[in-house]
Formats: C-alpha cells, structure tokens, sequence
C-alpha cells in the first residue's frame, strides 16, 4: 500500500510528508495529568515504605521523578522522528526482546520476586524486559502486516506467519510468569491483526483457540487457580488470595466521593500490598475518592479516543497499525489494572500506566505516546 499526497513522496508504503501538521494536544495533556497524578500518588503511596525501609520518604519519588524525565525525553525524540524510519527499528528490537527476555531466567542476571523471574539488572537498577518486548512486537508486526496485507484472507500464508512471531514473545513472558503482561500483548496482536483486514472467521479461530491455553495456564499453576477461586468470594480468603482484595476495596470504600486528603491514606501504611506500583489506583481512590478515579478513567478515555483517532486519520496502513497497537497496550493495560483493584477481574500483577511507580513502564509507554504524537503531524 502506498499513499502520495501533493505535499509528501512515496516512500515504500509509508508517507513522508514535507510540511507537518500539529501535534494531537489533547492526547498530550490526557498524558500529562497522567503523569501529574501518577507522581503525586506513588509519593503518597511510597512514603511510609520508603521511611521505614531507607529512611527517607522521598526514595521511591526520587527515583519515578528521574524515571519521568527520561521519559519525557525519549517521547519528545520519538514525536520528533517520522514515523516511517521505525520500520527499520522493529526486527532489532524483536531479536533483542527475545534475547533479553530468555536472559531473566538466568539466576546470576536478575532477582526473583514472588515467584517470577520479570526482571534485569542489579540492586535497584532493574529492567523490565517484557516492556521492551511491547514495542518491538508492535513495531515488527505493524511493519510486516503492512507489507503483507494482501496475504490475510489465507490464514497460513497471512495469519500464522505472524502469530509465530508473535508468540515466541507470548511464550517466553508467560513463563517468567506473567499471565497479566501476556494477555496484553496477546490482545494487542489480536487487535492489529482485525486492523490490518484479518478474516472475522479467522479472529474467531485465534480468540476460540487462546481460551483453553488460557484455562491451562490457570489450571497449571495453582496460585493462578486459588486467585480465580478468591475472585468469586474474596471474603472467604481474607488472609490469603482475597487479602489484596480485600484491602483494596477498602481503601477506596473509604475514600467516599471526595477522599480523605492527600498523604492520608490509611492502606498505604502497609495494609495495603504493592500500594505504590500495582495497587496504586485503591490509594488513589482513598485519598482522592470518587472525583479522582473518575478522573484518571477519564483521562485514559480521552487518550484512547486520540489514540484511535490518529489510527483512524494515519496517512497509511503501517502508521494506522502502530497507533493501534500503542494505543491499544496502554488501554488494555489500564483497563486489567482497574479492573483488578476494583475487584471486577482477578488479581494479577500489572502496572497502571503513567502512575504506577517504574522505570521500564513509564519510559516504554512514553515511547509509545511519542511515536503517536508523531502519527497525528501527519494525520489526512
């Protein structure tokens, strides 16, 4: 596919136009109040924590402060090189995600936290491979669905190509193990592939396919099995699979419509398990009630309706494909992690975007946000 206007030039399938058009400000502000509210959070979160394991209330702030300027950074890059020139980029950043996620299962490279093997690095300097796995398979995806469109309609010419190459990703992140991370990626896939014209018969196949390996990957590990079981009744397991729960549903039970104030969360005291990264939203809730959950649900509505939008107005099929899939990891995301603090899906381990505390998160979300902003300068 190829698309010329009078103001740009062919160049392969991509469209590289000599006057840009403006930056989407109101995805770029939906980001920033992200931002704004996921730093004073993961303080108010952290404190407690921080003071009594460092003696400092501000470690954890510090460290999201200097975690956020990065990643600014790399989002004013990103916005700031066409779009077309990550084709390129997608096949390294594959081969490198696969390589760096087989890694984390060497002992001697990363720590074991709680069971999973998610993490590089040493000390407090750890990265989250899976994170850059994201963005590789969207970038490589994009770009190979764009080139082989007219392939779709045949599922083992068109289809299964892709979900090989996808699933190497699929399999190694559900080892560490990390069955949130992985439905996002998977769902991420799905959605590019309905994008790019992929048959409904054959989405039906993929999505008919996914639920029993899904019920396996529940079934094969038990703590999978007892959190489902607690997800029905949390109040029958208070101390055990319901205890995050539970806790959870009373901070923002106490939160009410207005909140108890900044700083004066209870549940971030220590009732609270993973207060500062995966259950950040219940302190959100608690300190700022109703009024500020409604506002970061809103603000992640604001950007997938940009985000969309700009896939929707691409100039062609690679950009459409890449705001897609940005858009549609930081959505689904979102959506897992609310989902769970509210108690409407079952608990697993998964960040908030933009707010929860995390270097790997941020910057790669960032990226993505950048490499939207870039789409919308040359939206038709």
């Amino acid at each position: 596919m190829a698309v010329t206007t009078g103001g740009g030039r062919e160049r392969g399938v991509g469209l590289v136009q000599t006057k840009r058009g403006r930056l989407d400000y109101p995805l770029l502000m939906a980001v920033a109040g992200l931002l704004a509210i996921g730093t004073v959070a993961v303080f108010s979160a952290s404190a407690a924590v921080a003071f009594r394991t460092t003696g400092t209330p501000y470690y954890f702030l510090e460290r999201q402060l200097i975690w956020v300027a990065l990643g600014i950074v790399v989002l004013i890059v990103a916005s700031r090189v066409d779009y077309w020139r990550y084709r390129k980029f997608g096949l390294p950043l594959y081969v490198i995600s696969v390589l760096l996620l087989m890694l984390v299962f060497v002992p001697s490279l990363g720590p074991t936290i709680n069971g999973a093997r998610r993490w590089l690095g040493v000390g407090s300097l750890q990265v989250q491979p899976s994170e850059l796995a994201k963005i590789g398979m969207i970038l490589l995806i994009a770009h190979l669905l764009s080139r082989h469109v007219d392939k779709l309609g045949d599922f083992w010419r068109g289809v299964a190509p892709h979900l090989g190459l996808a699933g190497v990703i699929f399999g190694l992140v559900l080892a560490e193990p990390d069955l949130g991370t992985t439905v996002v990626i998977a769902g991420t896939f799905f959605v590019m592939l309905y994008v790019a014209g992929a048959k409904k018969r054959h989405l039906g196949f993929l999505f008919g396919s996914a639920l029993p390996l899904l019920a396996a990957a529940i079934i094969a590990a038990p703590y999978r099995l007892q959190r489902i079981i607690a997800y029905t009744d949390p109040w029958k397991h208070p101390l055990g699979e319901g205890f995050h729960t539970i806790q959870a549903l009373l901070a923002l039970g106490s939160g009410g419509v207005l909140g108890v104030g900044l700083g004066y969360s209870r549940q971030a005291l220590g009732f609270l398990p993973e207060s500062y990264t995966d259950f950040i939203f219940a302190v959100v809730g608690e300190e700022l009630g109703l009024i500020g959950t409604l506002t970061v649900v809103v603000l992640f509505l604001v950007l997938a309706w940009r985000g969309y939008r700009i896939a929707m107005r691409a100039p062609d099929l690679y950009a459409s494909l890449l705001a897609t899939g940005f858009t549609t990891v930081i959505v689904i995301q979102a959506t897992i992690n609310m989902g769970v603090v509210t108690a409407t899906l079952p608990v697993t381990g998964i960040t908030l975007p933009f707010i929860s505390y995390g270097g790997s998160s941020m910057v790669m979300s960032l990226a993505g946000v950048g490499i939207l902003l870039n789409i919308s300068r040359h939206a038709v």
